[in-house]
């Protein structure tokens, strides 16, 4: 197995040690840090994949981050952007003050399919499913309570 040539910069040098030895760091981070370290000291990346327990590609990746792009690259994670929310914090309000609203007539509480049923009814609502009413609802567990919803939701 060749080498990963690796030397840090001094102030690179200084926060990787700050990240090995001080703060609360996600484990992944510290052992990034440990590997940048052990490159730069030379040690054996045989030696280092047996102490830190990492694979040859998370070693290889950690190096060629750090080459690319430096430090924060090469031992921190990149913000992900994930799925857009569907509904926003508007949507979510009507349908829970929906929830608190009187029951239909002839009901004594809610029920989800009646909760979709309503919620479908209103013009920005149009397109909700009896899932996304539990799920927004199941958010705020208070508002269940109060509102006497019934609802079987599984955790």
């Amino acid at each position: 197995m060749k080498q990963t040539e690796l030397h840090l910069t001094d102030a690179d040098r200084a926060l990787v040690e700050e990240i090995r030895s001080k703060g609360v760091h996600r484990s992944r981070e510290v052992n990034r840090a440990h590997a940048l370290s052990c490159l730069d000291r030379r040690v054996p990346e045989a030696q280092i994949l047996e102490v830190l327990g990492t694979g040859r590609t998370a070693l290889w990746r950690t190096g060629s981050a750090y080459v690319q792009a430096g430090v924060e690259l090469a031992v921190f994670d990149v913000a992900r952007p994930g799925r857009p929310r569907q509904y926003d914090t508007d949507v979510e309000a009507r349908i829970t003050a929906l929830a608190c609203t009187a029951p239909p007539q002839g009901r004594r509480r809610w029920t989800l399919i009646e909760l979709e049923r309503a919620a479908r009814q209103q013009e920005d609502l149009g397109t909700v499913s009896r899932e996304t009413v539990r799920r927004i609802l199941k958010k705020r567990p208070q508002t269940l309570e109060a509102a006497d919803v019934v609802c079987r939701c599984s955790d």
